[in-house]
């Protein structure tokens, strides 16, 4: 979109107001925008290392999944999921603080000897699920706010910033030429004037 300015001092000023702004703005955008990146693959990273441990020990699981037919699944359940929230370059970000789980009393000389043991491995796998999905979030929204500031990045660097130095350029050289033509005008009504003079001194 073209810059709308007028060929004036006040249109310069206002345009020069609004470079500056823009100039001082930029490192702090561009600063803002790889921190971003840095926490998006970070956050990533910590995902996929979450849903690799997840596979790791379902695997391990359908070792024995013979047992698992013998687990009540009405055991336990998640009650709640406790999130805080953190800032991160700006943007606010989950962060997990615990898994409340509901557990159903149970008779244990009734169950299997591993019934505990399934109660603590189905506790681990669900933490670790939910942690991973947490770190999921997380990188959308710093991938979102990274993208957002990608493109007022781009707009400053390559559009706003040349296109005001563009106009004040232009509104100068305008203003240069007003005031060339403006002296030459005069010179010339000062020589007319003069000649003008020298003409009535002669006569």
């Amino acid at each position: 979109m073209a810059l709308k300015f007028q060929y004036n001092k006040t249109s310069q000023q206002q345009m020069d107001k609004q470079l500056k702004v823009r100039v001082r703005a930029l490192p702090t955008l561009q600063n803002k925008e790889a921190a971003l990146r840095i926490e998006v693959k970070r956050a990533k990273k910590r995902a996929d290392e979450l849903g690799h441990e997840l596979e790791t020990k379902t695997a391990d699981l359908d070792k024995i999944s013979r047992l698992w037919g013998e687990f009540d699944q009405q055991a336990i359940s998640i009650e709640d999921v406790v999130l805080e929230s953190k800032k991160i370059a700006g943007v606010q970000t989950p962060v997990l603080v615990d898994v409340v789980f509901k557990k159903e009393p149970f008779a244990l000389f009734s169950k299997p000897v591993w019934f505990l043991d399934g109660v603590k491995i189905i506790e681990s796998l669900a933490k670790i699920a939910i942690e991973r999905e947490v770190f999921l979030r997380k990188m959308v929204l710093l991938d979102v706010a990274r993208k957002k500031t990608t493109q007022k990045v781009n707009l400053y660097e390559k559009v706003q910033i040349p296109g005001f130095k563009d106009a004040i350029r232009k509104i100068k050289r305008f203003l240069e030429d007003e005031e060339n033509l403006s002296k030459s005008a005069q010179k010339i009504v000062k020589t007319r004037q003069q000649l003008q003079k020298e003409k009535e001194v002669e006569s």
